[in-house]
């Protein structure tokens, strides 16, 4: 079954979980269905919502028979242990008869390249988070035909991509949103063990949160919790923004209700075709807004949506999809405790070496002055962000001909930013031009930065590309990156074996809050709208800062000079504890998250982890003797164990 308008192909796209929604959705109005199989998809967790390899195949086969495609999720992010079953998984596909998988997972792209596996088509899935040029052509090297782009992509980027890669394009048009970046929000991971990016996600974004700022209480009820996509007004502009696949979100939803919902969709797109000038957009605009779920949104499609985009019909009173249930209450951040130390302790001891590994010491700072204070202390490595966090700006020419004097052994990074649009690039571009030759190397966080600086800079790879195996490694190194840091999301039992597997120097966030959350949402414009109900200081960080407190804690929010939100916890990371047991037979680079931190507290840090550089029998005795900052210290995702 195809569409097309003006030549245009227009596929929409339908979510099942069960066989019972894909027989009725054979019979619906769409042209293609997308459900998860038995493994390594982003619905593991919602038992009975994944098809088995006989249902995969009698489901491909009936979709075939009524002329549809199937396209498979394999859209988990893999850990090492998963790459084994992943091969053979993706071995069944390819001999299938599948249309099409959607990935997320670096290491995919790998496995099909290595074992020629080219049966089906390669979709980057939402947690790709594809944003930028560079990023599809790179895409496109590894044989993906199609991206499903990032959510806070505009329809005229979407179209201006299209146009510049001829690559298929693929647009989220109703259901479940998320206020935060795909694939950068880390929260659930942290806190509660469970990774949004493994499908897991426990939904902290809907929790209740105030906004408190400058000593001011501010009564926002659900702060981040976003509207569901409704585009079902707007089909002229997606086709006109050459959208090949409208995609609705749902494999968890009743058979009934969504159905219902893509047969409204099909029958709008069939329309517009027909009479594109005789066009009612709102024949079943009415039905659709008194069975919604949510209040509606479309999103960043048109403009940045502001406080708009945030929902609070439903949220708090336990009617989240068709559970029933609430998806989880505030929790506080796990504390460092003896009997997490010693679980840690024993995962690794099958894996690590009894000589201790040389360990170098690197900063990402904020300011000239940490930058200064870094170098002075000696430490082998500082990153200077383009996303700099308020008040703070970018440092000046004579700050960096500064830095380039004193330095001495200290080698200089420009970190670039975690999200880069062709605006971005534009400016990097001229920043480098001039100011390049003083930089020893890039960190980058995206894979379009990788492709464009790889053949003129150092790369090393941020934990946004969220390296998680071996394979996704491999990828890494492939496109020219000479260090990875490690995803913040490992666990326990899983970063011994990567660590141990990895062909290149790694990196991992040593000390600092860890970044959980990266918005284009901006959580500041509350301030502007609601007024103060209560007065009350933060605890942690300074008067400033908005956070966002529940009865469980405080988590600051700190804004970049482009307004982007970057939510961190409220504990410090913190590595001292097991510093000691990290000892492999290649280098490991201990990175300080300093940004947030004032001088007297960068350069305590920073003389603590020279000493346990220097001596990691010591490593215990220090972080018995240190002091936290925040609100204490968490090992985050390291509390956790991974269970398949």
């Amino acid at each position: 079954m195809a569409r097309y308008f003006n030549d245009k192909k227009i596929e929409l796209l339908a979510p099942c979980g069960t066989m019972e929604t894909f027989e009725k959705m054979v019979e619906a109005n769409c042209d293609a269905i997308y459900f998860g199989g038995k493994s390594l998809n982003m619905r593991m967790m919602r038992k009975g919502y994944n098809f088995s390899d006989e249902d995969t195949i009698k489901a491909i086969k009936m979709a075939h028979e009524s002329d549809k495609k199937v396209y498979v999720t394999v859209n988990n992010m893999l850990n090492e242990s998963e790459i084994n079953e992943a091969i053979e998984y993706l071995h069944f596909l390819n001999n299938s008869d599948a249309d099409g998988i959607i990935i997320q997972d670096l290491s995919v792209l790998e496995i099909c390249k290595e074992y020629a596996l080219n049966n089906f088509e390669i979709h980057s899935s939402i947690m790709m988070n594809v944003h930028n040029i560079e990023m599809v052509k790179k895409l496109q090297e590894y044989n993906v035909s199609r991206v499903v782009l990032s959510r806070e992509m505009d329809l005229k980027t979407a179209k201006y991509l299209q146009s510049q890669t001829g690559i298929e394009t693929e647009y989220f048009v109703h259901g479940d949103m998320c206020a935060v970046n795909g694939a950068n929000c880390y929260y659930s991971s942290i806190v509660l063990g469970n990774s949004s990016n493994r499908g897991r996600c426990f939904k902290p974004c809907r929790w209740p949160y105030l906004v408190q700022k400058d000593g001011n209480v501010y009564p926002t009820k659900f702060p981040l919790a976003a509207k569901d996509m409704y585009m079902y007004e707007n089909i002229p502009e997606l086709i006109e923004a050459s959208i090949t696949s409208f995609k609705i979100e749902g494999r968890m939803r009743d058979t009934d209700f969504i159905v219902d919902l893509v047969n409204k969709y099909g029958d709008a797109i069939d329309r517009y075709i027909r009479e594109p000038l005789n066009y009612d957009k709102k024949r079943h605009a009415n039905e659709l807004y008194e069975h919604r779920k949510r209040d509606f949104t479309t999103a960043y499609a048109f403009s940045k949506p502001g406080l708009k985009f945030i929902n609070s019909r439903y949220e708090g009173t336990g009617k989240f999809y068709s559970t029933g249930k609430m998806f989880s209450i505030p929790t506080e951040e796990p504390e460092i405790t003896e009997r997490i130390i010693s679980d840690i302790q024993s995962e690794f001891d099958q894996y690590t070496t009894k000589v201790p590994s040389v360990h170098q010491l690197s900063v990402k700072v904020n300011n000239y002055d940490q930058a200064k204070l870094s170098i002075e202390l000696g430490v082998d490595r500082i990153y200077i962000p383009c996303e700099v966090f308020a008040p703070d700006r970018f440092i000046s020419k004579e700050q960096l001909m500064e830095l380039v004097r004193v330095k001495k052994d200290t080698k200089i990074y420009l970190d670039l930013p975690q999200m880069m649009d062709e605006l971005w690039f534009d400016k990097i571009d001229q920043y480098l031009e001039t100011y390049g030759r003083y930089f020893d190397g890039l960190l980058v966080s995206n894979l379009g930065a990788m492709k464009k600086y790889s053949n003129k800079y150092k790369l090393i790879t941020n934990f946004n590309l969220n390296i998680y195996n071996h394979k996704s490694l491999e990828f890494c190194k492939n496109m020219g990156a000479s260090e990875a840091t490690i995803s913040i999301e490992i666990k326990r039992n899983e970063l011994p074996e990567f660590m141990a597997k990895a062909d290149i120097p790694l990196e991992i966030v040593a000390h600092g809050p860890q970044k959980v959350m990266y918005l284009d949402h901006n959580l500041y414009e509350n301030i502007e709208v609601l007024e103060p109900t209560a007065q009350k200081d933060n605890k942690y960080v300074e008067n400033n800062i908005l956070v966002l407190q529940t009865d469980q804690g405080e988590n600051p929010v700190y804004i970049d000079q482009n307004e982007k939100n970057h939510l961190f916890t409220g504990k410090e990371f913190c590595i001292l504890p097991i510093l000691d047991i990290l000892n492999f037979d290649k280098p490991l680079s201990l990175r300080i998250e300093g940004q947030t931190y004032d001088l007297t507290e960068l350069g305590t840090i920073i003389g603590i982890y020279k000493e346990a550089v220097k001596d990691k029998s010591r490593c215990r005795q220090l972080y018995e003797n240190m002091k936290p900052f925040r609100a204490g210290f968490t090992l985050g995702a390291l509390t956790f164990k991974n269970i398949n």
